[in-house]
């Protein structure tokens, strides 16, 4: 039987329960932040450098003839986030790891290998804000990073193990990168390397002078994590009036050869034009939520459904600016519908995403990047709770300034539901291989749009990453 958790109502980020924190735990996450921040400043460099009796110099460590491997590397970070909106909260406190190294096997044959560690204060057992399912899904993660071998076979580029396949990269959203899962337990906020969760996939790869293709095939898929219901940024479901909802926990494919996923891609580089196309056909990263209703109770169960997806990227450099754009056409991806005889409150759709952006640069050492996108239904049914067309637009500015400082604004607005993303950022690179992040991240609007459902989430952020 399938673990239960009661329901938020819909959109608007209400969390099950409330904080009532005492001034002794206050205490305690106090001093546990600043003890850990003091541990990761002080072991960090040790752990990144050479010591003396080379107990941690994994450098020494002999290999083989014809085996090489370059000296580890990554970064060690503390951030920090405080939710503003009544009521306020801590919603991170997190030290994280992550580290990688890559070498050669012979000759012909390279390696990586990567993990990431990190625990989060913010969801240890006093903070009584978020529920204990919350708790336990977000105080603590390991993930495997990017794992696997590269080597030429039959004439190809291969690729075989836990790989990030990029298909598409636009500002703000995510539209034509099809194949990565994502962590949105903190929904588009964190940066896109860091979100994306690599594939366990087996890529072969062809190259002829200004041509590429590339076949993939990914036998266990990986799905996105969306949280637990009473997070800051669970997608909670459109609930049913008067019903009392419950969430049944993600019911995810049997890890089975008949569940893989597989694509290709090509792309052509002539005359300046670099344009890409591709099929993938795959078990959603995203899930729906099937709803069940038994008398006054609405079961909604998040489940994985086959798509099939025909995409394609285009960029070229008109000189006074970069042109950019992609999009995907989704087959079978089902939606909430309000008709009340549908099979699970859901309807199959097909539907169009697609954004065109242009870059610019700024006087000085800056940029500019406008940008338009929309979702077109192109077979609405009667009842879909989404709008036929979706459109909306971006705007990010990036500006450096003297003494390693870096400024960055980025604004994302819904204009069919007028609601809308804004995320200030200010950089400083106040020592080398140091980097300090500070932040806001604000949702306005409707309350039942894209962003406008997550107003109560609104936070202030810091971090501090030390690089090596």
């Amino acid at each position: 039987m399938l673990q239960q958790f009661v329901a938020c109502p819909a959109g608007n980020g209400i969390h099950a329960a409330q904080m009532s924190a005492s001034a002794a735990f206050a205490l305690r996450q106090r001093v546990g932040v600043a003890l850990t921040c003091a541990a990761f400043i002080w072991c960090a460099p040790a752990i990144a450098a050479k010591d003396d009796d080379g107990l941690f110099d994994i450098d020494k460590i002999d290999l083989p003839e014809s085996t090489s491997a370059k000296s580890w590397v990554g970064f060690v970070e503390f951030g920090a986030a405080y939710s503003y909106d009544n009521p306020a909260h801590w919603s991170k406190l997190r030290p994280r790891l992550d580290i990688g190294r890559s070498g050669r096997l012979g000759d012909g044959v390279k390696w990586k290998i990567g993990a990431r560690a990190d625990v989060d204060l913010a969801y240890t057992a006093g903070n009584d804000f978020y529920n204990a399912d919350v708790r336990r899904d977000q105080r603590a993660g390991f993930m495997l990073r990017e794992n696997y071998l590269d080597f030429r076979a039959f004439g190809l580029d291969m690729r075989v193990g836990r790989q990030h396949v990029v298909w598409g990269e636009m500002v703000g959203l995510f539209f034509a990168d099809a194949v990565s899962a994502r962590d949105m337990r903190e929904f588009f906020l964190p940066e896109f390397d860091q979100m994306r969760i690599p594939q366990w996939a087996v890529r072969s790869e062809y190259f002829n002078g200004n041509f590429h293709a590339e076949l993939l095939w990914v036998p266990y898929p990986s799905f996105d994590k969306f949280g637990r219901p009473g997070a800051d940024f669970f997608p909670m479901p459109n609930l049913v009036p008067g019903q009392q909802p419950v969430i049944n926990e993600e019911v995810k494919p049997a890890r089975k050869l008949r569940n893989s996923n597989y694509g290709l891609r090509m792309n052509y580089l002539w005359n300046g034009w670099d344009v890409s196309a591709f099929y993938y056909r795959s078990l959603d990263v995203n899930p729906v939520f099937v709803r069940a209703t038994t008398g006054g109770t609405d079961t909604y169960t998040p489940l994985h459904d086959w798509i099939h997806q025909w995409g394609g990227t285009f960029s070229k450099d008109l000189g006074e600016f970069l042109l950019k754009g992609e999009g995907v056409l989704t087959y079978d991806r089902r939606v909430q519908v309000s008709t009340p005889t549908a099979d699970g409150g859901l309807a199959r759709q097909k539907m169009l995403d697609y954004a065109i952006g242009a870059e610019f640069a700024l006087p000085g050492e800056g940029r500019m990047t406008l940008q338009y996108f929309e979702r077109v239904h192109l077979d609405p049914t009667p009842g879909l709770l989404a709008k036929a067309h979706e459109p909306g637009w971006a705007l990010l500015v990036n500006k450096k300034f003297g003494g390693g400082w870096e400024g960055e604004i980025l604004g994302v607005q819904s204009l069919s539901r007028s609601d809308w993303m804004l995320r200030p950022k200010l950089d400083w690179n106040f020592a080398r291989n140091w980097r300090a992040r500070f932040g806001v991240d604000a949702f306005g609007g409707n309350r039942s749009g894209f962003f406008g459902r997550f107003g109560n989430s609104d936070r202030v952020y810091t971090e501090v990453r030390l690089s090596f």
